[in-house]
């Protein structure tokens, strides 16, 4: 039975042979054309949904190779960069830092200040020279201007969130000009400006602003049970100032401190201040140093495993964890590096250049912030401020 099925299959085959040589010339023509649309057909159907015919010749010859047959070849995605150590390592989001209003962009480059936060809301506040104070969403996506005061659009170099007497607040230090109390619509409450020199219960610092030849460079306020403290490090008068309120109206308090000097209490650019644990931590940048004092102006400690040289600018808490950043690289590195730090210990490194975030080279302040996700749980994310040329990101912890 095979033996007859083959001999009859052949015999067609041949019928069939001389059938075709046999038709016309037009016929062998439209009979190529067709195999040819199905060919074609069949290829365009291989292509995934959504996806047009030239991303697949784009694909293809990405991934040629001679003699192989590349249309099922996978795509090689790169590796995602990261930087970090332990439980600190970061991604760049670069999704949450496009968020960036599109109108501000153009001041961009003129960012110097930072990032506090309400911690009841998640709203986090930041300032930008020439657009103005801006709150930004907890979710980081989106950023509104607060008030139309124009001392509102001139620098903010530090700013703080906090509450007093039941009241949502914030202090901003603007350079060379002023502290101002400001409620959360952009309402300014209060404007602090130079002392004259008899306001405080520390001969240095009188005698420093009773000088004409004496500045206002204050870098950054935080806010301690009733008292904002101002860092002045921006000077040849190195200290630490009180702000007290009386009656709705802020004016410098008696307590200050420091100094400039290398003995314990002294200070070599107090830059960034930041209350925690009923302490004030002092950024003391030239030195490299995180230092600790009791709320008096006291000397406790400075922290201890910071790497030689690092200019440390400010100090923010997250996660039983310090973070802080220098001002610039050390060595070899791309950028200035991020400190992830227990107080006691460092536990991670990570350096924003490895993630080849453009422009972002010195860094004048990192915030740690934690967005909360529709399951309800939180993730976190760092908030960087660039030095030098300016630039927002955004890093997502890993």
């Amino acid at each position: 039975m095979a033996t007859e099925c083959f001999h009859r299959n052949a015999y067609l085959s041949k019928k069939a042979q001389v059938f075709i040589m046999t038709k016309s010339t037009t016929f062998q023509v439209l009979l190529m054309v067709s195999l040819i649309g199905i060919s074609y057909q069949m290829q365009a159907q291989a292509v995934p949904d959504g996806h047009h015919s030239h991303h697949h010749h784009e694909m293809m010859t990405a991934h040629h190779h001679p003699n192989t047959n590349t249309h099922h070849q996978p795509m090689v995605k790169r590796a995602k960069l990261v930087t970090g150590q332990g439980d600190f390592v970061f991604s760049w989001d670069q999704e949450l830092t496009a968020a960036f209003p599109k109108d501000a962009v153009e001041f961009e480059p003129d960012m110097h200040g930072g990032f506090n936060e309400d911690p009841e809301t998640g709203v986090v506040y930041t300032g930008i020279p020439g657009y103005g104070l801006c709150s930004i969403s907890p979710d980081l996506t989106s950023w509104s201007t607060l008030g139309t005061d124009q001392r509102l659009k001139d620098n903010v170099h530090g700013i703080v969130f906090f509450v007093h007497k039941g009241e949502k607040l914030l202090a901003l230090a603007q350079e060379g000009k002023r502290v101002l109390v400001v409620q959360l619509d952009g309402t300014v409450v209060s404007e602090i400006v130079k002392p004259t020199g008899n306001e405080f219960n520390f001969a240095p610092a009188n005698e420093f602003y009773a000088s004409e030849d004496s500045n206002f460079g204050v870098t950054d306020v935080t806010y301690l049970k009733g008292t904002i403290y101002v860092a002045h490090g921006y000077s040849k008068g190195d200290f630490v100032l009180t702000i007290k309120e009386k009656g709705g109206v802020w004016s410098w308090g008696k307590l200050a401190w420091g100094g400039k000097g290398d003995d314990p209490g002294q200070f070599q650019t107090a830059h960034g201040i930041y209350a925690h644990d009923d302490h004030i931590l002092v950024a003391n940048r030239a030195a490299g140093q995180v230092v600790k004092f009791t709320r008096k102006g006291e000397f406790v400690d400075t922290f201890d495993d910071i790497p030689e040289g690092s200019l440390v600018c400010n100090v923010s808490y997250k996660t039983e964890h310090f973070f802080f950043n220098a001002l610039k690289a050390l060595g070899d590195q791309k950028s200035a590096p991020i400190y992830a730090h227990t107080g006691e210990k460092l536990v991670s490194t990570i350096v924003p250049g490895d993630l080849e975030i453009p422009i972002l080279t010195n860094i004048h302040h990192v915030w740690p912030h934690y967005v909360k996700n529709a399951d309800g749980s939180e993730h976190l994310y760092l908030l960087v401020h660039g030095w030098n040329m300016g630039k927002y990101a955004v890093l997502k912890l890993e």
